[in-house]
């Protein structure tokens, strides 16, 4: 592409990645721009690794982090074609159990919850709860868009990412020496 800008959309449409036109507004738009937002959100994340250098029960991080950002590339490519049977199949249900796997081995590295928590300390862990409700935020736009669109498999590896990513959270908290704000 040798130009950035086309004029396509300056009417307010876009194309899907099939070539057919929708209205920028468009709930599948919608869906692939939370999901595009949601990649960048976990990019910052990424970013800030040399943070945890000091942490060597946080070696996973960044590799954890770049996989996820390839999961949501093929979910936002799912998202943007208008008919999924042009779709090449990708495999969120491993996707959804890697980050199962990388839960469990993170759960067993903290303290059972016990309450609801503020987000709070160290910054890199209220950050990946923000990136936490943005992956909340892409889920729901998921589910409106049905099942004609989105497979049983996505939807649960965009669920289970918000589970990743709350626990991680917690993990950092627990393993940088910060204490949990406890809401009650």
């Amino acid at each position: 592409m040798s130009k950035i800008y086309t004029g396509t959309g300056d009417q307010g449409m876009t194309s899907l990645a099939d070539g057919s036109r929708v209205s920028k507004a468009d709930p599948r738009v919608a869906a692939y721009g939370k999901t595009d937002e949601l990649i960048s959100w976990i990019g910052l994340l990424r970013s800030q690794s040399d943070s945890l250098t000091a942490f060597p029960s946080c070696k996973h991080y960044e590799s954890s982090l770049r996989k996820i950002q390839t999961d949501l590339m093929y979910l936002a490519g799912h998202l943007a074609y208008g008919n999924r049977k042009s779709v090449t199949d990708y495999d969120f249900e491993g996707s959804a159990l890697f980050l199962e796997r990388t839960i469990d081995k993170l759960q067993e590295q903290i303290p059972v919850l016990q309450s609801f928590i503020l987000p709070y300390t160290p910054p890199l862990a209220s950050q990946i709860h923000i990136v936490r409700t943005v992956c909340r935020d892409a889920e729901r736009l998921m589910v409106s868009l049905g099942t004609d669109i989105v497979t049983a498999p996505m939807l649960k590896y965009i669920n289970r990412l918000s589970d990743y990513l709350f626990v991680l959270a917690r993990f950092i908290t627990v393993r940088t020496g910060c204490e949990e704000d406890f809401f009650i």
